[in-house]
């Protein structure tokens, strides 16, 4: 049935997921003060995201899946309960190692909040709405990053980080009584949790995390990964029920929308990471400075999202996607060729206004793409993935431009080289982008789902003639 509004489901998914990305990203600037205010050195502080990072990067494809079994409110439920408790305990911690501990039971929370969402969107809503409804999604997941920047920068520099994850707790506690009262029970398939499959995937990917952010034992984790990763994929294609369909890459819309995902967040979380961090080491900005520094990319952000919310019905999903990444190529490329030395508004601010008008546009339209023509049965495994590619991806690009760029001293060299590395990342996303627009122009073979639906309202039909 298409529904003409919305309702108060979309308020409550954008509203969560809100929350867990906003959570992740407010860290960023919020470290300095946790690492002085617990006696943190460096190598503890980066457990705070690394544990966060394991948990939430690892458990996503059993999530998604997970979600698909036991019913999607029931387990969205179960993400805000934990994620909310989990916060209170971050926010309440003494000390680094329970701190450490509660941000990797939050990342469990937040594994199973994002696939949980994306899939609840699809559940309850067809069409066009459902369309307009992932793109707010993806929309909602590019703006709680960037103010997830400014709130951390206020917060470090007026209060204390302790609010930055004690405000979860009580908007955590409106959503459950919100999802009691709104959400209708989803449906349950008859399927069965592929132990090993999850076994392999959450050993595999955060292993694979491990090695790009872990600081000892990074090569033999790396390898870890490997092994558990091709041991994954061989399970998931003779299991019953596989935690991750690999039907999931045969549709040619949806494996390259996982490929530009994979290297567009790459591109967007080098940038939010390496950027205000270039503002206070060049410019000499406070982190409260860096933060309102960043409005050039968060505002045209969010006006882009809005303005792609109201046409995707009318333009070619595939053609948004396009214009977006190109338009954040064309962004990062302004800043690599200005360099940081020009000064803020010409190497920073314009670049951005470019960049986040792109990012704004390819966003919502990417999670659109990335689960389209999928079946009820797999909608959960879909948004796993999609969280997944992008957890992953967002690791990788800003491990390996940190990496490549690791021995410039000099923070005005190093951000200069940096742009380079995030300037073809981009480039590399616009190539795969148009592996999207050839999907979507291929016609749509039924799956075996849809085809024994089919012929079973033909076998209805035949019988109904019959009678007649």
């Amino acid at each position: 049935m298409k529904r003409e509004k919305f309702g108060i489901v979309l308020p409550i998914v954008l509203m969560s997921y809100f929350m867990i990305v906003l959570d992740n990203s407010i860290i960023f600037t919020s470290t300095a003060k946790i690492g002085a205010d617990l006696s943190l050195n460096t190598q503890a502080l980066a457990w705070i995201t690394n544990a966060y990072a394991l948990t939430f990067g690892g458990f996503l494809l059993f999530s998604g899946k997970a979600g698909d079994i036991f019913g999607r409110k029931r387990f969205f439920m179960i993400g805000l309960v934990i994620f909310s408790i989990s916060s209170l305990l971050v926010g309440l911690s003494p000390n680094g190692p329970m701190m450490i501990a509660m941000r990797a039971v939050q990342g469990i929370g937040s594994s199973i909040l994002a696939p949980s969402t994306l899939a609840l969107l699809m559940d309850n809503y067809n069409e066009s709405m459902r369309t307009k409804a992932i793109a707010y999604y993806g929309a909602t997941g590019g703006l709680g990053a960037s103010f997830g920047l400014v709130i951390g920068g206020l917060i470090s520099t007026y209060s204390s980080w302790r609010i930055a994850f004690l405000i979860n707790v009580p908007i955590g506690i409106a959503m459950i009584v919100l999802s009691v009262k709104y959400l209708s029970a989803s449906n349950k398939f008859s399927q069965k949790i592929d132990v090993l499959g999850t076994i392999f995937s959450v050993l595999g990917v955060s292993a694979f995390v491990y090695s790009i952010d872990g600081t000892v034992y990074r090569l033999p984790a790396l390898v870890i990964a490997i092994i558990s990763l091709i041991l994954f994929v061989l399970q998931e294609r003779r299991s019953v029920s596989p935690i991750m369909p690999l039907t999931l890459f045969k549709d040619t819309e949806r494996k390259y929308a996982y490929l530009t995902r994979f290297f567009f967040i790459a591109v967007g979380m080098a940038y939010f990471f390496l950027t205000p961090l270039a503002m206070q080491r060049v410019y000499n900005f406070t982190p409260l400075m860096a933060a309102i520094g960043f409005l050039p990319e968060t505002v045209p952000q969010f006006i882009a999202a809005t303005v792609v919310t109201r046409i995707t019905d009318r333009v070619k999903t595939s053609t948004i996607i396009f214009v977006g990444t190109a338009l954040m190529f064309v962004g990062a490329l302004l800043a690599a060729v200005v360099r940081i030395q020009a000064g803020y508004w010409l190497a920073i601010a314009i670049p951005m206004v470019i960049l986040g008008i792109g990012q704004g546009m390819a966003l919502g339209t990417l999670t659109i793409a990335g689960v389209a023509h999928t079946t009820p049965e797999m909608s959960g495994s879909a948004s796993g993935v999609v969280n997944a590619i992008h957890q992953i991806g967002g690791s990788v690009g800003l491990s390996v431009v940190v990496a490549l760029t690791a021995s410039y001293i000099q923070p005005t060299a190093a951000y200069n080289v940096q742009m380079i590395w995030i300037t073809i990342l981009s480039a590399v996303a616009v190539l795969f982008s148009l592996g999207i627009i050839k999907g979507e122009k291929q016609p749509k073979k039924e799956t075996t789902e849809e085809q024994s639906r089919n012929k079973n309202l033909n076998l209805e039909l035949d019988e109904s003639i019959k009678q007649n």
